[in-house]
């Protein structure tokens, strides 16, 4: 999909008429963002009925990828930590 066919795409709010799991799935295997970041991310969370970090779209699109397929389980917390490099890590206990 070019940028041309994606901004049409988008402008037609097409996902509306799609359930959260079409949403994501749809989505996920796209290059280009064809609706709002924000209704993505919900979808994909809601798809997959856990908290999806921003990070992961970017550092595990595959994992992501695979586990809305049913072919790989959902990371661990520490998992999608380590996603993160080192150097750019900052944890905070209470």
């Amino acid at each position: 999909m070019n940028k041309e066919q994606a901004i049409k795409l988008f402008e037609s709010k097409f996902w509306e008429k799609l359930t959260y799991k079409q949403r994501a799935k749809f989505q996920l295997f796209q290059r280009k963002l064809c609706m709002p970041f924000d209704v993505f991310h919900e979808a994909v969370e809601k798809a997959l009925g856990r908290p999806v970090y921003t990070h992961e779209f970017s550092l595990n699109l595959k994992g992501l990828q695979k586990e809305i397929m049913g072919k790989q389980p959902a990371p661990t917390m520490e998992e999608i930590i380590e996603l993160i490099p080192k150097e750019k890590r900052i944890i905070i206990g209470l």
